[in-house]
């Protein structure tokens, strides 16, 4: 049998643009630099209380060394009375796992059949992200129990998130 390689060639070309929207899962580096490898670690500092209205932006720098996440556990922006009520969060974690959001806002917002909402406190946070186009990886968040960490891989920039189940 003999391989006619424009006609295999062509084949794979038409497929391509089939096979990449298989799915709402998109294992890619999309927009930023690098995806970290993990989330940041609990915090053992002293909390940074921001000023005057002032809101940490939490961020990955070039390097992939996390930036902002100094409240530390007591932060009352993001105690929960009843932490994962809803269930934990079974998708996946971390680079290999790459979520393009489907719907929502930040009150309630979904991917791959998985729902989860923002913390208010970090509304400002997430102002320009796409709901129905960004990419975005969660990390569990070693510093309040009950929350998330999503990092938006076009901005280079995460906010905490709660679980709200599957749909």
């Amino acid at each position: 049998m003999k391989l006619n390689i424009p006609v295999l060639a062509l084949s794979i070309m038409c497929a391509a643009p089939a096979w990449a929207q298989h799915g709402d899962r998109t294992p890619h580096v999309a927009g930023h630099a690098s995806i970290p490898s993990r989330g940041p670690a609990a915090f053992t500092g002293a909390p940074r209380v921001p000023r005057n209205g002032e809101h940490e932006r939490m961020y990955v720098s070039h390097e992939g060394r996390w930036f902002g996440h100094e409240s530390g556990r007591a932060d009352a922006h993001y105690h929960l009375d009843h932490p994962w009520e809803h269930g934990r969060f079974t998708g996946g974690f971390g680079p290999r796992h790459v979520f393009r959001l489907r719907g929502g806002g930040p009150d309630r917002f979904w991917f791959d059949g998985f729902y989860f909402s923002v913390a208010p406190y970090d509304y400002p946070l997430v102002a320009d992200w796409g709901w129905d186009a960004d990419d975005v990886v969660v990390y569990a968040d070693p510093d309040h129990d009950g929350w998330y960490l999503a990092y938006n891989s076009r901005l280079g920039t995460y906010a905490h998130v709660q679980y709200l189940g599957r749909g």
